[in-house]
């Protein structure tokens, strides 16, 4: 029997029991590409781990590997450093890779079930396992926990396990967020040259204040609910890897925002970003400043966003766009609406957001990526 069945024009997986709700055509893939190339150039290279780049793997797992992107690119950056001996073994549910040999890496596929632990792999297998957008492939709690300890287990002592995850709940950031805390200067340098801002618990977001946004969350937590998924993944991980601290050291991460589309309160200067440059008006340049001016006019000053900037958030966006398209049927069922009411939200939605930078007060996407090391 066929892996794949046709529904709503789109091409989806058969098995009724696999709780994953997107498509698995090529628009579906595509919109995974470009999802896995804005956050590598949102990171600034295909991995955070500070210890990859000591020590780069000898051989390396991408799990739920799709297309299989991600190990040509970190492939491309290793060969550009010199290291021409690293494997790369991708698994998946379904063989959606090219065969990645003919692009000279060295590749194998393996095509396995996640939810079926263990893996096929043996103990110790692996010097690093990368592992992206899981989260709409099985609940955060209970077998996502059980599929932590199999990354561990094919991971070699030393090896490096690294996530990247992204919430599926889109919130609006509030002007001048403070730095996360503990970012390295490598990552906090990398954010202010993409227009992102990194976050921590700490960080002040409130609810979308788009209209249509907000209506998107709606359904997508019904769907997502429904599935036992998380909405919020990028909350889950961290706990996660810290109740495996007697296996795992050196546990991190980085998580950023990045604004769908020019903020509101960037351009007016309320978060502090002098006029035209990517350098922040700080609390100590106002107190300096304000025998002469104003304070509140130190705040006023405008950013400018950069056309590699600008490009980044519109992609965002794009990325944002496409992930609707693809749950269109579910975000449908969900909303309740009619077909005739469907098709003018979904009118009025993309005007508002590509058109009419419906986005201005804030909204951002959120990432993550958490890294540890196996004792």
């Amino acid at each position: 029997m066929s892996l794949y069945t046709m529904r709503h024009g789109r091409r989806y997986f058969r098995d009724p029991t696999l709780p994953y709700p997107l498509p698995c055509d090529l628009t579906e893939l595509h919109r995974q590409n470009l999802r896995c190339m804005l956050l590598t150039s949102l990171f600034g290279v295909p991995f955070c781990s500070p210890l990859v780049a000591q020590s780069p793997p000898r051989r390396v797992l991408e799990i739920a590997c799709g297309t299989g992107l991600w190990s040509s690119v970190c492939h491309e950056y290793f060969k550009h450093l010199g290291h021409t001996n690293i494997s790369f073994t991708g698994l998946d549910i379904a063989p959606l890779a090219p065969d990645l040999n003919q692009q000279g890496v060295n590749w194998r596929f393996v095509q396995h079930d996640i939810r079926k632990l263990p893996l096929p792999f043996e103990d110790d297998e692996f010097d690093m396992v990368f592992v992206m957008d899981i989260s709409l492939v099985a609940p955060m709690t209970g077998i996502q926990e059980h599929f932590v300890d199999e990354q561990i287990r094919v991971l070699k002592p030393g090896g490096i396990l690294e996530t990247w995850e992204s919430d599926h709940i889109l919130r609006t950031l509030l002007p001048n967020p403070p730095d996360a805390p503990n970012i390295s200067e490598d990552g906090q340098r990398q954010a202010d040259a993409t227009a992102t801002y990194t976050t921590f618990s700490g960080t002040p977001f409130v609810v979308a204040q788009n209209t249509y946004i907000r209506d998107y969350n709606t359904w997508i937590q019904k769907i997502l609910d429904r599935r036992k998924l998380s909405a919020v993944p990028c909350t889950f991980i961290g706990p996660m890897l810290l109740q495996e601290t007697n296996e795992l050291v050196e546990i991190g991460s980085r998580r950023i925002a990045i604004p769908l589309g020019e903020v509101r309160w960037e351009r007016e200067g309320v978060g502090g970003w002098q006029a035209g440059t990517n350098t922040r008006t700080t609390p100590e340049d106002v107190t300096q400043l304000s025998s002469t001016a104003n304070a509140s006019d130190i705040w006023t000053d405008t950013r400018v966003l950069t056309s590699d900037q600008a490009a980044l958030r519109r992609t965002a966006l794009l990325t944002f766009v496409q992930t609707i398209e693809s749950l269109e049927p579910l975000l449908k069922e969900a909303s309740g609406k009619l077909q005739v009411e469907w098709d003018r939200w979904w009118a009025n939605m993309m005007t508002d957001l590509l058109n009419q930078k419906g986005t201005s007060n804030g909204e951002c996407l959120e990432v993550g990526a958490w890294w540890a090391r196996k004792l």
